[in-house]
């Protein structure tokens, strides 16, 4: 902990409406709407909720990280790279697309079996690394380690995804920095975060309310607050004012580049993205598989 903790504060709030994405799949969108669209490195924050019969068959990405974190049920994944598995309730999955690469998400559904939900974060990526080969890093929800606070007996639980708190890392290392925790507080709890100076940084309330600072209003669910970041600021302060209040602390290095996105292919400049759409188009340069490549989960 900082030996001097002087806490951010919230400088923007910003309500996730409910709203229809493709065929049967519902999201709260923050991070990527019009009241939220630049916030590097972060490029979008969804908190989704997909019902039977949706989902994300094959589909490219260029340039960014996709980070897929399940709150609930399970989905399964599968890429033009050889890769798939499942990620489980509780359970991570960083995926830096690199170069390119094809996939396809594809919740899990069944009788008795929660339907999922989760929070899928687009981390855009440094430019001397958006085309770098693809890479995945998966954590089981019993590999993701935990810090306790006040004790394993104590009122707070933080899981890291990613980055150090209280004393615990997180063995996932993406590239560029990164810090991405769920904090679980109970009632009257109170802690202070480290983040490094300089770093943007903001929480996504999942349930309950917290205050941030010294004495900060309170603020309950399906909000999105961005924290101040000004010099001497060392972390943040929080205090819950529920006694099941849930939500994700993610800190990231802003980056000094310009952002052009075409869906899901995300560049620095119009000519990086005409490029990406002619090696898509003629299956080069990390989308060799782009027209032969399917996936079996995208099309059963």
């Amino acid at each position: 902990m900082a030996l001097n903790m002087t806490s951010r504060n919230v400088v923007k709030k910003v309500l996730s409406m409910d709203t229809p994405e493709g065929a049967g799949a519902r999201v709260r969108r923050s991070i990527g709407s019009a009241s939220l669209r630049n916030l590097t490195p972060f490029l979008l924050l969804d908190h989704f909720h997909i019902t039977e019969g949706a989902g994300f068959p094959d589909h490219p990405h260029r340039g960014q990280a996709t980070v897929t974190y399940m709150l609930e049920g399970s989905s399964r994944h599968e890429d033009s790279a050889g890769h798939s598995g499942t990620i489980e309730a509780g359970g991570v999955q960083w995926m830096c697309a690199g170069k390119g690469i094809i996939h396809a998400e594809m919740p899990v559904h069944g009788k008795n079996v929660p339907e999922p939900r989760g929070l899928q974060l687009w981390v855009d990526l440094p430019k001397n690394v958006k085309m770098t080969e693809p890479s995945y890093q998966e954590l089981d929800p019993e590999a993701i380690p935990v810090a306790y606070p006040e004790g394993k007996d104590g009122n707070i639980s933080i899981k890291v995804i990613s980055g150090k708190s209280h004393g615990v890392e997180s063995p996932v290392r993406p590239l560029g920095g990164c810090w991405y925790f769920h904090m679980m507080m109970k009632n009257g709890a109170t802690m202070f975060q480290d983040i490094p100076a300089g770093w943007t940084a903001f929480l996504y309330i999942l349930k309950g309310a917290v205050s941030v600072g010294e004495s900060g209003p309170v603020h309950d669910a399906f909000h999105t607050l961005v924290l101040s970041n000004e010099n001497g600021e060392t972390g943040v302060q929080l205090t819950s004012a529920t006694d099941d209040t849930s939500f994700v602390l993610i800190a990231g290095e802003p980056l000094d580049q310009t952002v052009f996105q075409y869906g899901p292919f995300v560049m620095t400049n119009q000519e990086e993205i005409q490029k990406t759409l002619m090696d898509y188009r003629t299956g080069r340069n990390g989308f060799e598989k782009a027209h032969t490549w399917k996936s079996k989960i995208g099309n059963m």
